[in-house]
This record gives C-alpha cells, structure tokens and sequence, in this order.
C-alpha cells in the first residue's frame, strides 16, 4: 500500500506544478500607465510595489493588469484547480479519513475546532475591517475608496530604509531574546550571506527561508529600501532563525518544523520590531507608515488568507459531495467572500467583482497544499499573543519562546506552542490577534484625524492672514 500511495504522489502533484509555470513566464501583463504617462512594467516582482504607489493611475491600471491577465487563464487555473481538490479528496476517502479537512489536520494532531473557531473570529471581526476601510479613505482623501486603494502609500513620502537599518532595528526589536540570539542573527545576515537582497532580473516574486540539516538557513528577497522591506526582511529572519536553533538542537529526524508552526516565528519577529519602532520615534508620518506595514500585514494574514481558507473549505466540500467545480463559480465564490470584508466603504466599478474573484488563482502555490492556508492566521495569532507577553516582560517568556523554536518536530504543533505559553485550540489567541489590529486601526484613527485637524488649522490661519 505505501508504495503505490509513493507512485501516486507524482501524478496527483502534477496539477500543483503547472500554475506556476504560466504565472511566473508566460502571462501577458499590460503595463500601468501612470498620470503623466510614464509607463510602469508589471510583474510578479513588481506588483505589491504598484499597488502601494502614490499615483493612483499606477495602482488601478496595475490592479486591473494583473487581475485581468489571470482571468485570461481563468479556465486554465480552474481546472488546475479542481485537480489539486480531487486529489485531496481521493487521499482522504483511501486513507480513511471524514473529510479533506480531516486528513489535513489529524496526522499533525490539530483539531478541526482549531480551524473553524478562526473562521468564526475572523467573522465576527469584520467590522474592523469596515472601520479600517472608513480611515483609508479619510487619510487618501478620497471620496470613493476602491479596491485599488486598499493597499496605497498613506502618508506621500516614502520612508527610505537601507539594508543597514532595516538589520539593525530588527537587531533592536529582538532584543529581548538575549544577546546570543541577536549575535547569530547579525552574523548571519551581515557576514555569513544568508540573505540574497535585492532585486534582480528574471527574480521570481516574493520571499522565504529556507534551511537543510547541516547548513545555514538562506533567504530569498527582493529588498526595496522601504519600511515593507525591512519588515518582510524580519519575517524571513524569523523563519530562519527558527531553522538555525531547530537544526542546531534537534537531530536531523526531528530538525523540521511543521507548517502549522511556520508563521509562528516569522511573525513574533515583525511584531517585535514594529512595537520597538512605535515606542522610539514618535513622528505621526513615521507611525503611520509603521501602522500601515502592520495593516498590509494583517491584509495578508487576517482577511486574504481567511478568505482563502474559507474559499478553500467549500470546493473541497462541493467536490465530496459530488458537484461540479468551474472558473466561474469558483470566481463567484471568491467575490463574494472577498466583498464581505470589503463592505460599504469599499466601492466597485465595472468588471471589479471578476478581478476580485479572480483572487484564488493568483495564489498559484498554496492552494496546492491541502488547507494550508489557514495555518497563517493561526500563525500570526500565536505570534501576537507571544510577543505580547515578551515585550510586557514576563517572567520566563522569552526563555520559553526560545525553548519553542528549538523543538523542531519533536513535538507535535500545538504542544510546541503550548511550551512557547500560547494554547492554540481555545479562541483567545485569535481574538487577542484581531484585538492587536483593531488597536492599530484606533492609533491610526487618531494620527489621521490629528493629521487632518492640523491641516484645517493652516488653511484656517491663512484665511485670516
């Protein structure tokens, strides 16, 4: 039985290694034309740094490229797709198991409520997510906040952030670890070449670590001398260091960390250095670009990936119940769980409902990975609530984070964290996490109404002059 469950596991993969391929060589991006007609190449490289620019022509011409290039293939990705699904589903049918959900979690020990009791905090948080779409639109100063506009720059001026200084404020964020782990990571990243930096051509999109028994972790990134750059550079770092302390305690059997753990690290480490960066500079433009890293952060991990994961839930059911998957309804699908969040103060203009629903086939990896997806919220819960307890200085919470990231798989994942001092089958560290982004979302509240108030003060005072 193993051995043909061995032979199958090449073809069944084979729909996980064609999405890719077209994403990141073939398809046909049309560029973002900016107001003064400049012309801005769009690419997998390329695309987080348009949707972030000042020139709001570059952001919704780069939107609607990328958007608009997926759905070219719509048909394609889906029936990649619902391959990858039925896959899933015929693994858990021949090994037994209830449901696909089932076979994903109950090898690695994880309870199904852990999953569904993150799905019911992500819903009863959305609100937060309308209130933080009511303040973007205050801080652009638009009357009309669009989809395109969900991830711009807030403050018009740009944060420059050399390698250097994006090392060393990680290098102060961390530490409360101790100074042997902020020693290996300096030397890590500084002398012993983890890190390749910058971008380059032909550099396919993205970031991540990456670690073998015996070797030093080696991170792959594309540095753009900004805040989101330093902050994705501590993510990665976290990830690695994670690898360095699992491969240098855990023989090799037991040196690999599982995924539900993964974001777990990565994560502590942004919020460490973000909390170090609100408490140093007081400047208003400064904290409202740390607030606004943090809030592209919590976009990624607190509504993207839960839609996902939602999305995700129900083909997987559909196909055990028997029906049919296609691009439309899987795109119908997305929209509708995507506009949830969106809510009221987001509007949408003609043909926005299929380039939002055209979002599950731009992931064009992890959806491959049965209910991979949701391990991110999970992941960033248990950061939060981790690095809430070290910054506040707790006794023994650093030590036990520590003694975390060294059990490697010698533990199973939810014992592993319950070490580090954080249960990840109740609901509290979910909520705490929203409760984290919701208090982001006050502070940003204030500084953009203060913002706002000096201005009106100046225009008040000239009137009078």
């Amino acid at each position: 039985v193993g051995g043909l469950r061995r032979q199958a596991a090449d073809p069944c993969g084979t729909a996980a290694s064609i999405p890719g391929v077209p994403a990141n060589a073939d398809l046909p991006f049309a560029p973002a034309v900016a107001g003064d007609g400049d012309q801005h190449e769009v690419a997998q490289g390329t695309i987080n740094a348009l949707l972030s620019s000042t020139d709001r022509d570059v952001r919704r011409n780069a939107w609607e490229s990328y958007a608009d290039a997926h759905l070219t293939l719509k048909n394609t990705m889906a029936a990649c797709i619902t391959a990858g699904v039925k896959r899933d589903v015929f693994v858990a049918r021949a090994r037994r198991y209830r449901s696909s959900l089932d076979a994903a979690l109950t090898p690695n020990h994880i309870p199904l409520g852990v999953f569904h009791n993150m799905l019911d905090a992500f819903k009863r948080n959305i609100p937060t997510w309308h209130r933080y779409w009511a303040v973007r639109k205050r801080a652009l100063g638009v009357d009309r906040l669009h989809v395109f506009d969900t991830r711009a720059t807030l403050t018009g001026r740009e944060i420059p952030v050399d390698y250097q200084q994006a090392v060393d404020w990680v290098l102060e964020g961390v530490a409360p670890l101790g100074a042997e782990y902020g020693e290996v990571l300096r030397r890590g990243v500084l002398e012993q070449r983890w890190v390749d930096i910058y971008p380059n051509k032909g550099k396919r999109m993205g970031a991540f670590s990456l670690s073998g028994h015996g070797t030093n972790p080696f991170i792959f990134l594309s540095f753009n001398n900004d805040i989101f750059s330093m902050s994705t550079l501590a993510h990665e770092i976290g990830h690695s260091m994670h690898s360095y302390y699992s491969n240098a305690t855990q023989p090799i059997v037991y040196a690999r960390y599982g995924l539900f753990v993964a974001e777990v690290a990565s994560n502590f480490h942004q919020a460490l250095v973000r909390a170090h960066l609100l408490t140093t500079n007081p400047d208003p433009e400064f904290q409202i670009s740390v607030i606004e890293e943090a809030m592209a952060n919590f976009y990624r991990y607190f509504f993207v990936m839960p839609s996902l994961a939602r999305f995700e839930l129900e083909v997987h059911e559909r196909v055990e119940r028997g029906e049919a998957l296609n691009a439309d309804a899987m795109n119908a699908l997305m929209a509708d769980l995507m506009i949830e969040v969106y809510g009221d103060e987001v509007e949408l203009r003609e043909g926005d409902r299929d380039r939002i629903g055209s979002t599950w086939a731009q992931f064009h990896t992890h959806l491959y990975s049965n209910f991979y997806v949701y391990q991110y919220a999970t992941g960033i819960a248990g950061a939060n609530w981790l690095a809430e307890r070290v910054m506040a200085g707790e006794q023994g919470a650093a030590e036990n984070y520590l003694s975390f990231i060294k059990t490697g798989s010698s533990r199973f994942p939810l014992d592993a964290l319950r070490l580090a001092g954080v249960d990840m089958t109740g609901r509290e560290p979910v909520e705490k996490a929203f409760a984290v982004m919701a208090s982001m979302v006050e502070r940003l509240e204030r500084l953009v109404d203060g913002r706002t108030g000096e201005v009106e003060k100046k225009a008040s005072s000239a009137g009078r002059g």
